[in-house]
């Protein structure tokens, strides 16, 4: 089982313990993990999953050819879990939506904590390096479908999944006037995201939005979202 994510600027994968966590043979594992994640996950985005070599991953993480396949077994694995490994960033947004929410008390409160979740799933799914492995799922969906499919399950789709009983939640409370939450939380998800995602995907050189623009599209997704949704006064 998974236990911990390795963050690097910005990309979140998944590293499996192994032995017993704290001794000298568990941080000598997962170092070696972390360092085939760094180094696969680097030369993928770059080259492609196709140019990518074990024996390349090995070599820039400094690790033996055999170390990888005792590790990950094959490329095709090694590429799962690196996949499916950035979703822990879907995860982790998506576990904490009702504590982002559930305080709101009132319309003035509600309208800040919608703001700044809005700021922050914009930032999350812009970030570049997330934008740069989305593309490449993109471009090797043909080639691995259920990957694909379970990218979005994991992904996307997590977060408009956990976001629909939040705003139901609201609605029960009188703060927001929501009849279908799942379409209330799509609606929100791409009033946040819509053109700035489109924009970033085509962009290879995207290095993330500034501040001002993360702030001025994310308010004005709110403003139009309660226009919808709020309860009128």
């Amino acid at each position: 089982m998974t236990e911990r994510a390795d963050a690097d600027e910005g990309l979140l994968v998944r590293v499996d313990p192994g032995p017993a966590r704290g001794s000298r043979a568990h941080r000598g594992v997962e170092g070696k993990r972390a360092a085939i994640v760094r180094a696969a996950t680097e030369l993928f985005l770059r080259q492609g999953y196709q140019a990518t070599s074990t024996e390349q991953v090995a070599t820039t993480a400094a690790v033996s050819k055999q170390t990888v396949y005792n590790q990950f077994g094959d490329k095709q694995s090694l590429f799962r879990a690196i996949v499916l490994g950035v979703t822990v960033t879907a995860e982790t947004f998506a576990a904490g939506l009702a504590d982002a929410l559930g305080g709101a008390d009132s319309p003035a409160r509600l309208d800040a904590a919608l703001r700044a979740l809005a700021r922050r799933y914009l930032a999350t799914v812009t970030n570049p390096q997330v934008l740069a492995l989305r593309r490449l799922m993109i471009s090797e969906a043909a080639r691995f479908p259920d990957l694909a499919a379970a990218y979005y399950e994991q992904g996307p789709s997590r977060v408009v999944a956990a976001l629909g009983p939040v705003l139901a939640g609201l609605a029960d409370r009188g703060l927001l006037v929501v009849r279908d939450d799942d379409r209330a939380a799509v609606d929100f998800a791409f009033l946040v995201l819509g053109r700035h995602l489109d924009e970033a995907m085509f962009k290879v050189e995207h290095r993330g939005l500034p501040t001002a623009e993360i702030e001025a599209g994310a308010d004005h997704a709110v403003d139009v979202f309660l226009a919808a949704y709020g309860v009128s006064s």
